[in-house]
């Protein structure tokens, strides 16, 4: 049995593979995902799980080394930014990068994988690039 928080199996494969750079997404459950990107659907109804769990579910397995989120997010000032803002007080999101809502979509071609959550707050995801841990 894993020592970690993460159990879920495909989501924890995913994070063990990372290399260098590459780039792990967790969206709402309205983000598209494009064709060719893998796709774990943790959604089970609105709300459940929230973005916030895991995010912090999977910072526990992955160096982060750099995000990504789009502008409108500080915009529209979901809950979950107010988790990033702590995140990043503390340094455990790395570098912040702001970018378009359409931009994110485009990133989101060149991800690894997309994690969906039962998240339901517009503009709530984000793109977390794997760092190394020496």
């Amino acid at each position: 049995m894993k020592k970690t928080p993460l159990l879920n199996i495909a989501l924890s494969r995913v994070v063990a593979s990372l290399g260098h750079g590459d780039v792990l997404m967790i969206v709402d459950a309205g983000m598209p995902v494009p064709p060719g990107v893998e796709l774990i659907d943790l959604a089970v109804t609105h709300g459940i799980p929230d973005f916030a769990s895991v995010l912090n579910t999977v910072l526990a397995e992955m160096q982060v080394e750099s995000h990504v989120i789009a502008e409108e997010m500080h915009e529209r000032r979901p809950p979950a930014l107010a988790v990033l803002n702590e995140l990043n007080t503390v340094g455990r999101l790395g570098e912040q990068r702001l970018i378009s809502h359409e931009a994110l979509k485009q990133l989101s071609r060149s991800a690894r994988a997309i994690v969906r959550t039962g998240e339901c707050q517009p503009y709530t995801n984000i793109a977390l690039v794997a760092g190394v841990v020496f």
